[in-house]
């Protein structure tokens, strides 16, 4: 892991994001490190070119991690490794919908390009710290589309299945417009206030909605958003 000069290193404190980055490919590893060290409330705890190298996890808030490493085979399975004990921003040259996907269904909170602009990365990292999801908007199309082509494939009949997949299981209006606000990155606090109403309430629209849809987490319920609610999202 390369070290980070301790006369750089930011005192941390409450709300202060901590962060790690993964990039086998050594300029833009050190090009992400400096654009998020530039923000007052992000600190850079590991960068490093393999995720067997990061810090322990309790003390990251959020990790970037680049899709392709060493090998031409997608990191999958490092995503879906540390998904559960961390958030995961996937950064990648990669604008396939299938690697999106697959991302997403990894448990990733957000895939961002690396084309994306040191603004959009900013933002991506906070959304996903905060408990949002984050996408470069020039994905949305291709990955509406492939979402679109995924709900053609033939259904599982199973009671299960098809209120998994069926977007007409029906919510209440609450319910829709907290799946839409979820699904644009929002976090329950904010969504709280859009809403007019207080968290726990929103914390009781969203425990229906994944009853309702089956959905156990929050890259779930933005896939069961996208579906249900296309390009109205």
């Amino acid at each position: 892991m390369r070290a980070v000069d301790s006369r750089r290193r930011k005192h941390h404190y409450q709300g202060m994001i901590r962060v790690g980055i993964v990039d086998d490919h050594p300029v833009a590893r050190h090009g992400v490190e400096h654009m998020l060290s530039a923000a007052p409330d992000i600190q850079v705890e590991a960068s490093v070119a393999d995720t067997a190298l990061l810090p322990p996890h309790d003390r990251l808030d959020v990790v970037v991690h680049d899709l392709y490493l060493v090998e031409d085979r997608p990191a999958i399975d490092a995503v879906a490794t540390l998904s559960p004990v961390v958030p995961v921003l996937v950064m990648s040259a990669s604008r396939r919908p299938g690697d999106v996907l697959a991302c997403v269904r990894a448990g990733a909170r957000g895939y961002v390009t690396k084309d994306a602009s040191a603004l959009l990365m900013l933002a991506a990292v906070t959304t996903v710290a905060s408990g949002g999801f984050a996408l470069s908007p020039h994905l949305a199309d291709a990955l509406l589309a492939d979402l679109a082509a995924l709900a053609e494939t033939p259904r599982d009949d199973s009671a299960e299945g098809a209120a998994q997949d069926d977007p007409l299981v029906p919510l209440s209006p609450r319910e829709e417009e907290t799946l839409r606000w979820i699904a644009r990155g929002q976090t329950h606090g904010q969504i709280a206030r859009r809403m007019g109403i207080s968290k726990a309430t929103v914390d009781s629209h969203v425990e229906r909605i994944r009853a309702k849809l089956h959905a156990g987490n929050k890259a779930d319920l933005t896939r069961s958003a996208l579906r249900r609610f296309g390009d109205e999202l």
